[in-house]
Formats: C-alpha cells, sequence, structure tokens
C-alpha cells in the first residue's frame, strides 16, 4: 500500500497550521564524526516524486535531490554537533540538542514542528516513528542532514585516507574496526562508544604492560 506522506501534513492543514517544520538527523550510529541534524519547511501540499527516508535511497539520489529541496524549500536549517559535545553529553542528547539548534537556524519560525522519532520537549511538536518514511518534510530533512554528513565524511577521508572514511562514512564496519585496530584513534572519534573505548582501554593496558 502506498503511504501517503502528506498525511501529517494535511493534517495539520486542517488545524489551520501552515509552516510545518521536519526534523531529522544522520550520525548516531558512527564511532566517529559530528551527528548533523536539518529541519526544513516545505511549501503547503508541495510534492517531490520519489522523496522518502533517505536510507531507502541511494546516494545518487540523495544528490539529485539535495539542491531541489534547498530550492524550493521556504526554509532549511542545519546542525553540525561534533563528537567532542557528544561525548559530554551522550548521543541521544546530542541528537536532540542538534534537532533543536536546526529549528532555530530556520529563518522562519514554524507553527508546528513534525520529527523522526525525536521527542524536542517543545510545544507543537510530533515525534512520529519512522517518520522519514511518512512524512515529506521529514524525508527532506533526513536528505540534507545525511548529504551534509556524508559531505563531512569525504573531507574528513581526503585528510586521513588510510582510514577509508569514504566507504564507511565512519559506521562500525568489520572493515572500520580492522582499520581502527591498526591504525589507532584519532581526535575524531567518539571516545564513550563502546568499541572505540574498547580500543582505548586495551591501548592504555598494553602501554601499562611494557
Amino acid at each position: 500500500m502506498q503511504i501517503d506522506l502528506l498525511q501529517y501534513e494535511k493534517d495539520l492543514y486542517n488545524q489551520g497550521y501552515t509552516l510545518i517544520a521536519g526534523c531529522d538527523e544522520a550520525g548516531r550510529g558512527p564511532l566517529c564524526g559530528p551527528v548533523v541534524a536539518s529541519a526544513v519547511i516545505l511549501p503547503k501540499d508541495y510534492v517531490l516524486e520519489g522523496l522518502t527516508d533517505s536510507k531507502k535511497l541511494t546516494e545518487k539520489q540523495r544528490e539529485k535531490f539535495y539542491p531541489i529541496i534547498m530550492r524550493d524549500a521556504i526554509s532549511v536549517g542545519v546542525s553540525i554537533v561534533d563528537n567532542y559535545k557528544i561525548d559530554e553529553i551522550n548521543i541521544l542528547e546530542a541528537s536532540r540538542f542538534a534537532m533543536n539548534e536546526a529549528v532555530s537556524k530556520l529563518n522562519v519560525k514554524p507553527e508546528f514542528i513534525l520529527t523522526d522519532a525525536m521527542d524536542l520537549r517543545c510545544d507543537n511538536c510530533l515525534p512520529i516513528i519512522k517518520g522519514d518514511q511518512k512524512s515529506i518534510t521529514i524525508a527532506a530533512a533526513s536528505v540534507i542532514a545525511k548529504v551534509t554528513r556524508d559531505r563531512i565524511m569525504y573531507e574528513i577521508d581526503k585528510q586521513y585516507p588510510e582510514y577509508e572514511f569514504a566507504k564507511h562514512k565512519g559506521y562500525p564496519t568489520k572493515r572500520h574496526l580492522e582499520i581502527i585496530d591498526k591504525y589507532g584513534i584519532l581526535d575524531i572519534y567518539r571516545k564513550t562508544f563502546k568499541p572505540v573505548k574498547d580500543i582505548l582501554e586495551r591501548t592504555e593496558h598494553e602501554n601499562i604492560q611494557k
């Protein structure tokens, strides 16, 4: 059955809301790099054929949709929260912080906010489970967040080509774990994340044994 990606928006239009922001993040799962959030306000009844959750799109499709969303949106806000902040307040709170900051960067104040399963602890905000597959506004935000984060990881890859960030984007793949075992932990890693924490503790133990 085809999901109506405007179902939540239409319901809000009927309640008198027109400036609806969708909010999503990318980068909760990786071992390194930032978590990136985006907030997007689209024109009323906006449709973009093929747009859905960024994870269900190919990189080529995301790159195709990115400039279209940036052009057509009433406003786009983006927040980039680094690994130090993630380690300081934990990934859940860092994601919430990033989403709230992305909303604050919109140059038009939204009347209502739809998020991908994140409670922003504010008025007129609705968290939707798998919202990036059910709301076009959240789907648009997911694309902006994912493309922005991937571009950051490509830049980091240029600095540290031996870590192959362009391939795994920091996610804990088998190959990525082998690489950090071989080359060690860089400053961009999230030191509170278990695989990174384990390697740091093992390295510290080995140094003490020497």
